[in-house]
């Protein structure tokens, strides 16, 4: 497994990756993925690359934490202002307290919804980049997601994924099929995860910057799980 240091210092390291002219395709068991593969998308997120991968509500676009380049392109495939709240995809609710405030209340709430398909909005920490930071709030997207395929990425990454929801300019919904997520995208991803139909319904979006705890957005994931 490919620990959070041995990720950066790779990613800090390394050359760029090589812009293809059509991104690089593997298709995945959604269940039981491919380590093989896995890791070689792994290495391509270390060096700069861009993904298209399944979660547990619908496809996103995934990218280095620490990568400014690839975060531009994710603004510019999703046309995305500066209030655009990108997300922290983590591993556990550990991981979540190094880039969010949690207060005692919130990990309650956290943890009776994670994994699962439902996004956080909480304070950002110092550690989170600002760029990455709701301009004005200063929040933070956070997610643990219920799905093998992320699930895989993120241990051998060994740190978050930077994300945001595949839903193109024009599109009332977001794309499920990894054939045609790659026919539209070729040209300016380096790699789609097709992990089969994950659905096209995103994550409940829970406020948790706010108190008490406001839902913005009625997704995938049920409000009972949450109490609210």
């Amino acid at each position: 497994m490919g620990g959070g240091t041995a990720g950066r210092r790779a990613y800090d390291s390394g050359p760029a990756p090589e812009r293809r002219s059509v991104s690089q395709y593997f298709e995945l068991h959604p269940a039981n993925p491919q380590l093989r593969l896995i890791r070689r998308a792994v290495e391509i997120v270390r060096r700069g690359g861009l993904i298209v991968y399944p979660t547990d509500s619908c496809y996103a676009l995934g990218c280095h934490i620490g990568d400014t380049a690839a975060l531009e392109r994710i603004r510019r495939i999703r046309d995305a202002d500066r209030h655009h709240h990108f997300t922290l995809v983590c591993r556990d609710l550990a991981e979540i307290a190094r880039y969010a405030r949690v207060e005692t209340w919130q990990f309650r709430l956290l943890k009776a919804a994670t994994p699962g398909p439902y996004t956080f909005l909480l304070p950002a920490t110092r550690e989170t980049p600002r760029r990455l930071q709701h301009e004005k709030r200063r929040t933070i997207g956070i997610r643990v997601p219920d799905h093998a395929v992320p699930r895989m990425l993120l241990a051998e990454l060994g740190e978050p994924i930077m994300s945001s929801t595949l839903l193109l300019p024009g599109d009332e919904l977001p794309l499920t099929d990894g054939r045609e997520i790659r026919n539209r995208l070729e040209h300016q991803v380096d790699c789609v995860l097709d992990g089969g139909h994950c659905g096209i319904e995103p994550t409940t979006v829970v406020d948790l910057a706010a108190s008490p705890a406001v839902v913005t957005r009625i997704g995938r994931g049920p409000l009972e799980k949450l109490g609210l």
